[in-house]
């Protein structure tokens, strides 16, 4: 039997290790140096800066960053995920709790974009079913295009006439 070798705990990392260049969080982020500039400009991202005036992230970035890209996945502007980021802790991932308050807020938010989506289909079914076959007239650009009051089809292929233009006056 060995005998108990007490382990000498692993040493510290130096702080610089748990900071990335923003080289380096452009690489794992997938995203350009210029895009990470500009998110810090805003406030979404932040980063210390070295006696050099380099910018240094934190690892806890590459998170915030990968949250970034999800929100606009779904749809979310970035000033929506600046909100939703500011619910959740900076420097560690969120616990369930926080992570269900943040995702409850992008649910209804994705609803909203579903109905919008619905409407617009909807729209865009009774524009072609309109028949009009004219930007001019499109239900989506007019919406009192006359060639849809006459009903579904083609109407003006299926023989209705066009209403006479009215005459401007100068």
């Amino acid at each position: 039997m060995s005998p108990h070798v007490p382990q000498s705990p692993a040493p510290a990392r130096p702080a610089h290790q748990d900071r990335l260049a923003i080289g380096e969080l452009a690489a794992r982020s997938g995203l350009a140096a210029s895009c990470l500039r500009y998110y810090e400009e805003i406030g979404l991202i932040r980063s210390e800066r070295t006696a050099g005036g380099q910018r240094r992230y934190p690892r806890s970035t590459l998170r915030r960053v990968a949250f970034i890209r999800a929100a606009q996945r779904v749809g979310l502007s970035l000033e929506e995920a600046r909100t939703a980021l500011d619910r959740l802790p900076e420097d560690r991932a969120p616990n369930a709790t926080e992570w269900n308050t943040v995702a409850r807020t992008w649910t209804s938010r994705i609803d909203e974009q579903i109905a919008e989506l619905e409407r617009l289909k909807r729209r865009l079914t009774s524009c072609i079913g309109c028949g009009c076959l004219s930007l001019r007239k499109c239900g989506l650009y007019n919406a009192g295009d006359t060639a849809a009051s006459g009903g579904a089809g083609a109407r003006y292929l299926l023989g209705d006439e066009p209403a006479a233009p009215t005459a401007r006056r100068p």
